[in-house]
């Protein structure tokens, strides 16, 4: 795990399900895990700052979070409209777009590729962070880009058009450092390069 800005920590590891490694976040105030993954000690790398929620950016991002739930205790939030995915279990509570979920930490939608898909908006004491889902990623050592098309349904270019109008309204928030649930975070100039994405489309 590495401190990417002031009290926001990043790993990635290996998910079996996808085929590649994936990231996961630890925002130290609050506590609050997103997207969790196991790091590679496990959650003895918590001991001492036990989590005490676990955000997901969508429903299909759950990954290790019942490793945590046992050994901690946390519940586990994902937007209202991906409670589908956990009838009959896991636990997963509901929350809803504008709802501060932890302290300093307020969800915001970016929908299109699937209704539940998030963007959390983190409040930190250097310009803040956007942390996104599935609706834009950022493979390693490039810009900033959407999924595949094959990923987005029947009509990938309205995904795009619809991921593109969501990403405009998020501009309007104070962030200068973006988080991938797939893909390496962007560590300043996150808000400017997300202007010149959408404007670019």
């Amino acid at each position: 795990m590495k401190e990417i800005v002031p009290g926001i920590l990043h790993w990635t590891a290996f998910h079996e399900g996808i085929g590649f490694d994936v990231s996961s976040y630890f925002v130290e105030r609050g506590a609050t895990l997103i997207d969790p993954m196991l790091p590679p000690d496990g959650v003895e790398a918590f001991r001492g700052r036990e989590p005490e929620v676990i955000l997901l950016t969508n429903r299909h991002h759950y990954r290790h979070s019942d490793r945590f739930v046992e050994a901690f205790g946390c519940p586990v939030r994902c937007h209202a409209a991906g409670l589908h995915e956990f009838e009959g279990g896991p636990e997963v509570e509901g929350y809803a777009f504008g709802q501060e979920l932890a302290p300093g930490i307020t969800a915001h939608p970016v929908g299109s590729i699937c209704p539940d898909d998030t963007a959390l908006h983190i409040r930190t004491a250097d310009g803040g962070a956007l942390a996104f889902a599935d609706g834009l990623t950022r493979p390693r050592g490039g810009g900033l880009t959407f999924v595949p098309g094959f990923l987005m349904g029947d009509e990938p270019a309205a995904v795009r058009a619809g991921l593109r109008e969501s990403l405009r309204r998020l501009l309007d928030l104070d962030f200068d450092h973006i988080l991938f649930a797939h893909g390496e975070p962007l560590i300043g100039g996150g808000r400017a390069a997300l202007r010149d994405f959408v404007a670019g489309g």
